[in-house]
């Protein structure tokens, strides 16, 4: 290096700089229009399932099928963005879910129901997965606590949106003949067609490849990830039977199982729990949901720094995991409705701050094509977590006429997904973070 020029500390700083003001804020968005295309159907159910009359088990099966076809799709999904490159295959898959969420609006039957969300757990299942992975190949281990957060922000932030315009688009009823379930899957389900393109012309393949960093910038994050290998014992390219079958991905992937399937369980009847416990409209549910959003999105970035800053992962899951099943034993019990709209907030928050310093642990553990395929295997596993829990607690609701049974029943799941962390932690421990050294902007 020349005489007065930058030193390699600044330009690591400016390198991960322009990763996170270039990169993150897209995905962000990505991902934002994802959630809220899988499960804008919690506010549609409001008015869909009476004029459709579905049952909650109808509707539950429905609701749950997005994530059998989800799971059954990211291994697959990921070894295709391994062989077309991120940029491609990332287009073309929001092009196709963004399709399939507005042709929701179309849904006639319970077995359009059905297909139509198979279909669209079949498109969507790579854009997660791709991006855990794509962010592995730009930031060194010690920041990608807070890289993923930042990006995984979306999912408290679209509630945000869509609980702020819920009520009105169920409002349009009536409008070009369409009922106002049918405006909520129509513009909540054109932004992914838009943001095809965007990511098609923006995207870039790798650090080697943009061209918005220096030739320095590009050797620093090479240098990096390269020393991130070489803790590890250097290239994980394990064959995909070996990677399937390894402890710590099963572990993973369980525990991904009941945090998940429990939770979309919960998202996905939420605005009509609350609806019964507080007999308040969709728009003020719709707020309630916003709320909720608003708070879990500064917690999940806050975890996120913290757990970085102490290198920890664990014990950053086990405490809002437990603080969530505390959650839903008090909303089943609750005998006021101020308990139980003070317990979605507690649950919102807790199920929303875990999620980024969750998806750390893979990465800690994983790298190269064992990260692509192991961090997509556990995410599937996760996935037929989610295509249960709601079907069951659909049913529960059918059985009992009530949701107070199902909702004291999902706290076990957050109990003993709590207790495998915790079992990972003893005999699949990760190699330890290294101190952070910098601070990304």
């Amino acid at each position: 290096m020349a005489r007065g020029g930058p030193s390699d500390r600044e330009i690591g700083r400016a390198a991960l700089a322009k990763a996170s003001w270039r990169l993150l804020p897209l995905f962000c968005l990505g991902y934002g229009v994802a959630y809220m295309d899988r499960v804008n159907i919690s506010f549609a159910a409001l008015q869909m399932n009476q004029d459709l009359h579905f049952s909650a088990a109808v509707y539950g099966l429905g609701a749950g099928l997005f994530f059998l076809s989800y799971a059954a799709s990211e291994v697959p999904a990921n070894l295709m963005l391994l062989r077309f490159g991120a940029r491609r295959w990332i287009a073309s898959i929001m092009l196709a879910w963004g399709a399939l969420a507005v042709g929701m609006m179309f849904v006639r039957t319970p077995m359009q129901f059905y297909l139509m969300r198979l279909l669209l757990g079949a498109a969507e299942a790579g854009f997660f997965p791709g991006v855990l992975f794509y962010l592995t190949r730009w930031f060194p281990t010690e920041y990608r606590g807070r890289a993923i957060s930042r990006f995984y922000v979306a999912l408290p932030l679209s509630s945000v949106v869509m609980g702020a315009i819920a009520g009105t688009l169920l409002g349009q009823g009536g409008r070009l003949g369409l009922a106002g379930w049918q405006w909520l899957f129509l513009v909540e389900g054109l932004p992914a067609v838009g943001l095809s393109l965007v990511f098609l012309v923006t995207l870039p393949e790798g650090p080697a490849v943009a061209r918005w960093l220096t030739p320095d910038e590009r050797g620093w994050i090479a240098d990096r990830l390269a020393a991130d290998e070489a803790t590890m014992g250097g290239p994980d390219n394990r064959r995909l039977g070996e990677i399937l079958t390894d402890r710590r991905v099963w572990l993973l992937g369980i525990c991904n199982l009941l945090i998940l399937g429990a939770g979309y369980a919960f998202t996905l009847s939420a605005p009509a729990v609350l609806q019964a416990a507080s007999h308040l409209d969709a728009g003020a549910i719709g707020a309630l949901v916003a709320v909720g959003g608003l708070l879990g999105a500064p917690a999940m970035l806050l975890i996120a720094w913290d757990s970085d800053r102490r290198r920890e992962r664990h014990w950053h899951v086990v405490v809002p995991v437990a603080m969530a099943a505390a959650g839903f034993i008090v909303i089943g019990t609750a005998t006021a409705s101020w308990m139980a709209l003070g317990a979605y907030l507690v649950i919102a928050v807790c199920l929303t701050a875990v999620q980024g310093v969750f998806w750390s642990l893979p990465g800690d553990v994983l790298q190269g094509r064992s990260a692509a395929v192991g961090v997509a295997a556990i995410l599937g596993i996760g996935q037929v977590g989610s295509f249960l829990f709601p079907w069951a607690f659909g049913l529960a609701r059918d059985i009992t006429g009530g949701y107070q049974a199902g909702l004291l029943g999902l706290a076990a799941p957050f109990v003993a997904a709590a207790a495998i962390v915790l079992v990972v932690r003893r005999v699949g421990r990760s190699n330890p973070v290294p101190a952070a050294r910098l601070t990304v902007v």
